[in-house]
């Protein structure tokens, strides 16, 4: 333990680390450009935080499961999409929620678990009921349909985050290395956790999975001989 606090402290690796992601952001942002432009706005705000979070992790996954040049689609390559919508979500709430309890109001690890996993619900929910409401469903339904697909994913994904964030770095403050490089380690640790989840839940019919890449409305039809 003593050695990856160390590691995770240490502002040489903080740099490297901010570099990759830097170059991971540029890169997916020419790939959606050029040659996955047909997207969604919603899928390249997902995929844009998925990077920000995670850096070539998260393009990696990118690449793996999100691009409409996936050679076949699978129920792992959806079970990563449907993971990444969560943690696009979860992630802004839980960021944001450790952000403002300790950085802020500086308050104990009682309270930043539960500001945390609060926010990460919200924001989770929101980004999952938004799309159902705009084709056409009420809140109630919108919001039904979030509480039984998503919460599975989002508790397992923010108890494992959060704990590990707060066993790394529960006394660092926001001025120290620690608390930002536990904080991006324990985001990805929290996406890992929470895909076998969502391969589960697209299994078993509970989520149907974000939709192929090459389906996606707008992507043009391919050429014929």
């Amino acid at each position: 333990m003593s050695e990856l606090t160390a590691f995770l402290s240490s502002n040489v690796v903080f740099g490297v680390w901010g570099g990759l992601v830097g170059l991971s952001l540029l890169v997916l942002a020419v790939d959606l450009h050029q040659k996955n432009a047909h997207l969604s706005p919603m899928m390249k705000f997902v995929w844009a935080l998925t990077v920000l979070y995670s850096g070539p992790i998260g393009l990696g996954i990118y690449f793996y499961a999100g691009r409409k040049e996936i050679a076949h689609d699978s129920i792992w390559r959806r079970g990563f999409r449907s993971v990444a919508h969560c943690y696009s979500g979860c992630g802004m709430g839980e960021v944001l929620g450790v952000i403002l309890t300790v950085g802020l109001l500086s308050l104990g690890n009682l309270w930043v678990a539960l500001a945390s996993f609060s926010l990460a619900y919200v924001f989770g929910f929101g980004l999952t009921m938004g799309p159902l409401m705009q084709e056409g469903e009420t809140f109630s339904d919108a919001f039904n349909d979030a509480l039984y697909s998503e919460t599975p994913s989002i508790t397992v994904m923010e108890v494992v985050a959060i704990g590990a964030d707060l066993l790394l770095a529960g006394s660092a403050h926001m001025g120290q290395t620690l608390f930002w490089g536990a904080l991006i380690f324990s985001l990805s640790l929290g996406l890992f956790a929470a895909y076998p989840v969502n391969v589960l839940l697209i299994k078993w019919g509970v989520k149907e999975g974000m939709m192929n890449p090459k389906h996606t409305p707008g992507n043009a039809a391919p050429q014929t001989a």
